[in-house]
């Protein structure tokens, strides 16, 4: 009897491709099969040494992760078919007692606001407040800070920990700004972080678009009550920002989805 086929990639929708332009992260929650991510935690609380960039090859169930429709259809929404998976990608366990990371943008400062690379962050255990979360700052793929800077800071307005269940998969822009808080608990927090970058430009949206999704006006005395994509793009200010910085934001989202339907920017 042969295998089943694999389930095809599941696609995002018009809504959830403008919030991500907006937010700079989606949070999936995977229906892996039962076992997997028990198993793939209990082998990471067994490694008395980090593998580093050879984590899939020490625990090669992750490689169901990677597969799995909602990451694979969300990966080719946003960075195109052709997709590439990056051979870097890291284990980062936090160990009880273990203090806050500042927040920073990964890599170097050279910045781009096109939707070119992409950080992959997979939890295969529950994680709770106090086990020392990462937090990410919706809208800040957007902004650029050196970080010596970033370092000073400490609560942002609008920042997001990701408070999480089991198999939950986050994709984040590679710019956003992030950090975690400390481990008050007695549990090690366990996160695979994997990097993803999309190999050429999009022709045509490679999501489940609807030529009509941006057609028609946003109603600004309606705008908290919208989910259509236009409104999300012109009117949604998850840090609510100043009002000059955020027509500056809501320029960069029309380059952006402008660049993601393979016309010309504004």
């Amino acid at each position: 009897m042969s295998a089943a086929a694999p389930a095809p990639p599941t696609l995002l929708d018009d809504r959830a491709v403008a919030d991500y332009i907006v937010r700079g992260y989606l949070l999936l929650q995977l229906d892996l099969p039962p076992g997997v991510n028990e198993r793939i935690a209990a082998a990471l609380d067994g490694m008395r040494s980090n593998p580093g960039d050879a984590i899939t090859g020490a625990v090669p169930e992750l490689h169901r992760v990677l597969d799995h429709p909602l990451v694979q259809g969300a990966l080719t929404s946003l960075a195109g078919r052709d997709y590439r998976v990056m051979d870097h990608r890291h284990w980062h366990c936090k160990e009880p007692g273990s203090p806050s990371m500042p927040w920073h943008q990964d890599g170097k400062n050279v910045r781009g606001q096109g939707l070119d690379r992409f950080l992959g962050l997979y939890y295969p255990a529950d994680v709770t407040a106090d086990m020392g979360p990462t937090i990410v700052v919706p809208g800040t793929h957007f902004r650029n800070a050196p970080t010596d800077r970033m370092r000073t800071y400490t609560n942002i307005r609008g920042q997001v920990p990701l408070v999480v269940g089991a198999g939950a998969f986050a994709i984040t822009h590679y710019d956003l700004w992030h950090g975690t808080a400390a481990n008050r608990s007695l549990r090690r927090r366990h996160m695979i972080k994997f990097l993803f970058s999309r190999t050429r430009r999009n022709a045509r949206p490679t999501w489940d678009h609807d030529p009509e999704a941006m057609s028609g006006s946003g109603d600004w005395n309606r705008r908290a009550e919208s989910d259509r994509p236009i409104d999300q793009l012109r009117f949604a200010n998850p840090l609510n920002v100043s009002q000059t910085d955020h027509y500056k934001e809501v320029a960069k989202r029309h380059a952006v989805w402008a660049e993601l339907t393979g016309r010309p920017a504004p």
